[in-house]
């Protein structure tokens, strides 16, 4: 058996015992903000604040630049996770610059 096996059978039995009541495991409890709603304007206004083109701004997103076409004219809205990194770039607008996602020369 690998040391891997081992591992992942002991931590079934640990489970297993702290649901019976016989260990006390740690546990902690998470909280997860909800994902944010970003409209058209407020899209645009965010890679504004960005000094960025709609090429560049969808480049960071990994989609086409018709994509940032739409959601900046509200045809269609940017999915959870785009959503969540437009509320950290909005939250701090140095992050794309501090994460290397955009390096100015």
């Amino acid at each position: 058996m690998s040391e891997t096996f081992k591992s992942i059978m002991q931590g079934l039995k640990d489970v297993k015992a702290h649901r019976e009541g016989k260990l006390n495991l740690k546990t902690y409890t998470i909280e997860i903000m909800p994902i944010p709603q970003y409209k058209s304007r407020t899209v645009k206004s965010i890679r504004n604040k960005q000094k960025l083109t709609q090429l560049s701004f969808a480049s960071i997103f990994g989609v086409s630049k018709k994509t940032v076409e739409a959601w900046e004219s509200g045809r269609n809205c940017p999915n959870g996770t785009a959503q969540r990194l437009l509320w950290l770039i909005n939250r701090d607008n140095d992050f794309l610059k501090k994460e290397n996602i955009v390096v100015e020369r």
